[in-house]
């Protein structure tokens, strides 16, 4: 099977490169397992397996990537974050079957043959404008794909059924919690026919505080807050947030539910 890693061009950030890789670092060891559960049962209901041609955007570093790649399918990844990216290219193996092209999807193929699976794995409901860049994604990505393939959408779920809802408000007004029928919306506007929906429940848990201050930092949602203040200052607030979340033997626990959205090409 064959593996891909793509790479959009990065956002500029004013992290330092120490500072980057230790964020990659974070949320490749703390916080994208939080999501497994999301990525198995989108999984097992399509069915991935050996005749699956993954395109995957936003892979972050590449958990998703390697748990579908496991079930036989042939994998590409495309994420704008240069060190999760690099993070995923570890994940697999150093395979020298894997590509790292700068650019967006359509420099990712197209793919001989076409794909026939897109995966969009990173919620939207929390960045400013994370369904916008969305909809440009998928926009680009239909044309790499074969007639009537599956296209997976995710959200987070309603924010009284997302106990981390709370915490992200520290991330400031930039927040932007997604309608009901957002996921809808953005298919429609990409030119994808929805064809199903499911929830899944994926909670948070981290060991302690620190470890969850960490894993919610290096999804990048808290960049802003940090800009205006200082990396310090929006810890701290995330870690007043977490008070009502920590259990007895100090472990913080957030249930959550995501929501995902089955839709297909022309």
């Amino acid at each position: 099977m064959t593996s891909t890693l793509v790479q959009h061009r990065p956002h500029k950030a004013s992290a330092t490169s120490a500072e980057a890789g230790t964020r990659a670092r974070d949320w490749a060891e703390i916080q994208e397992r939080m999501l497994v559960p999301l990525y198995e049962a989108v999984y097992e209901r399509l069915e991935v397996g050996a005749g699956t041609r993954l395109l995957a955007l936003g892979c972050g570093s590449g958990l998703a990537l390697l748990i579908a790649r496991t079930r036989g399918a042939t994998v590409t990844g495309v994420d704008t974050d240069s060190d999760r990216l690099a993070l995923a290219r570890e994940r697999m193996d150093g395979s020298p079957t894997a590509r790292l092209v700068d650019g967006g999807p359509g420099d990712a193929g197209p793919a001989r043959p076409a794909y026939n699976l897109v995966t969009a794995f990173q919620p939207i409901g929390c960045g400013a404008r994370d369904a916008e860049d969305l909809e440009q994604a998928l926009k680009d990505a239909v044309g790499l794909v074969e007639r009537r393939s599956l296209v997976v959408l995710t959200g987070w779920g309603p924010p009284e059924r997302c106990a981390t809802s709370g915490v992200l408000r520290v991330a400031g007004e930039r927040r932007r919690p997604a309608h009901r029928d957002a996921l809808e919306d953005i298919a429609a506007r990409a030119g994808l026919n929805p064809d199903g929906s499911g929830r899944v429940a994926c909670p948070f848990g981290y060991a302690d505080v620190d470890s969850a201050v960490r894993g919610l930092m290096s999804t990048g949602l808290y960049d802003a807050a940090v800009r205006e203040t200082d990396q310090a200052q929006v810890g701290k607030e995330i870690a007043e947030a977490l008070h009502d979340h920590r259990r007895p033997d100090g472990t913080v626990w957030m249930p959550n539910v995501f929501r995902y959205l089955i839709a297909r090409t022309p």
